[in-house]
């Protein structure tokens, strides 16, 4: 099958998830889904057994049966195929910087929005140099950063010497000051570190770039991370994978946000919750040191549908503001699921507590992204302070994840109004969504809009039109 046609008709777009592979059959031309399909996501055993297409494989056959032309179109070479993968654990990112409040921080929000897990944040002016427990949580990529342009010309290489010296040799993104790189590269390039140059996540004081980075992370992913996971032995997959499926994703609500203005998704998986935003921000907000980037993502790793259910409905107990503690019965439940993460509703009851749970996650996912705002009075007079990212303004909240996609529209629309304030706001000062049109992503379209919106531009703003409905501008 042809990877990159440019008069194609068809894309295929392929999500390897760690549990299970979607896909989407588009026209690229009407830029409408034609079919989908999902299968499980099969890893390669110890014995050798299984490959990573293995799924893939499957959903193309399922995608054959349910569009027959599809086959007549691959013959002739009129398809294009383009994937995202978190399988084999995502992406796992180590950020090391110099100040804990300043580039360290600017790049693990960067990380976060590159579609990476971070696993580390290491700043060597507060936590010295040794590496070891920060090396020990196994990263895929680390993330270097230190400096601002032009300024102190200390950091930056001293950070590379302190990585090289801990033996670390895997892939590494250098972001920092752009006028010691050539110094860095050659300090990683002595010790064979394979790295990737990018733009500074902080050019300058208040200024947070995080472009260049995101960049330079898809392309250590694609050729360094997936294939030294020995995934698949296929030779394909390289010209198939497009990023990590987190880093794609943020690419299609960026799509969505060029129609819709302000916009929020909430994705609910089974171990994480993920909450994404591309939100304008507030000029009368006190300014950062790192600055706030527009499009931002945050990873809730303790909030989830099965393997992090417990620790779900543990944060909902913290919570007095919603109506007290759980049920015994609910805490039984997510206990349940935790240790049978393959569990699977049988009854209405079960049906119900999973939506109990993800309404649990994706109220605790939302409020954490969205931090809350309170007033300080300086020498200037009223300056307003907040925490993470200001979702009142935003117009369309979109719900992810099979828990919703599975529900009744009514009971996915009821999951997702708890995460809305209403007109009043919230009484606990939670910057949340105030009056949003709210969607469930039923058929999987902006992973394959991220997929598609380089290549095929129009196709990637039909695809989430229907996301749009009535909250286009």
């Amino acid at each position: 099958m042809s990877r990159s046609v440019p008069g194609a008709r068809l894309a295929v777009c392929v999500d390897l998830g760690s549990t299970f592979t979607k896909a989407l059959l588009v026209d690229l031309v009407e830029g409408g889904v034609v079919a989908t399909a999902d299968a499980p996501t099969t890893l390669p055993g110890p014995d050798g057994s299984g490959d990573l297409l293995d799924g893939y494989d499957d959903c193309l056959t399922a995608l054959r049966a349910a569009h027959p032309p599809l086959a007549a179109a691959e013959a002739a070479g009129d398809v294009v195929v383009h994937a995202c993968s978190s399988a084999g654990g995502g992406l796992r990112i180590a950020v090391l910087g110099n100040e804990a409040l300043v580039t360290a921080e600017a790049g693990r929000r960067v990380a976060l929005s590159s579609g990476g897990k971070v696993v580390a944040v290491h700043a060597l002016a507060d936590d010295g140099a040794d590496l070891a427990a920060t090396l020990a949580t196994a990263p895929d990529v680390v993330l270097l950063t230190g400096g601002t342009d032009g300024g102190n010309p200390e950091p930056l290489p001293a950070a590379a010497r302190a990585l090289v010296a801990a033996g670390w040799r895997g892939p590494v993104v250098v972001a920092g000051n752009v006028a010691v790189r050539d110094e860095v590269a050659a300090v990683l390039a002595g010790a064979g570190t394979p790295y990737e140059l990018s733009a500074n996540v902080v050019p300058r004081i208040g200024v947070l770039d995080p472009a260049g980075a995101r960049a330079a992370v898809r392309a250590l992913f694609l050729s360094h991370v997936i294939g030294g996971k020995h995934l698949s032995r296929r030779p394909e997959l390289p010209g198939m994978l497009r990023g990590a499926t987190p880093d794609v994703v943020l690419a299609g609500v960026e799509v969505l946000a060029a129609t819709v203005g302000d916009v929020a998704v909430v994705d609910v998986g089974g171990a994480t919750t993920d909450v994404y935003s591309v939100v304008d921000g507030d000029p009368d907000v006190s300014r950062e040191v790192v600055g706030t980037p527009r499009e931002s993502r945050t990873v809730e790793g303790d909030l989830g549908m099965r393997w992090s259910a417990a620790s779900t409905v543990a944060a909902l107990a913290a919570d007095a503001t919603d109506g007290g503690a759980p049920s015994p019965a609910l805490v039984a439940a997510a206990a349940r699921r935790t240790a049978e993460p393959g569990f699977v509703p049988q009854d209405a009851a079960d049906v119900a507590d999973d939506l109990a749970i993800a309404t649990a996650a994706l109220t605790t996912a939302v409020r954490r992204h969205a931090g809350r705002a309170k007033v300080v009075v300086d020498a200037g007079g009223r300056v307003v302070e907040r925490t993470g990212t200001d979702l009142r303004e935003v117009r369309l909240l979109v719900g992810s994840g099979g828990v919703l996609r599975h529900a009744s529209p009514q009971a996915a629309t009821e999951v997702l109004a708890a995460c809305v304030t209403g007109p009043d706001g919230d009484p606990g000062g939670w910057q949340l969504p105030r009056a949003p049109r709210l969607v469930v992503d039923t058929t999987y379209v902006l992973a394959a809009a991220g997929l598609l919106h380089t290549t095929h531009p129009e196709a990637a703003s039909r695809l989430v039109a229907g996301l749009a409905g009535g909250a286009a501008r």
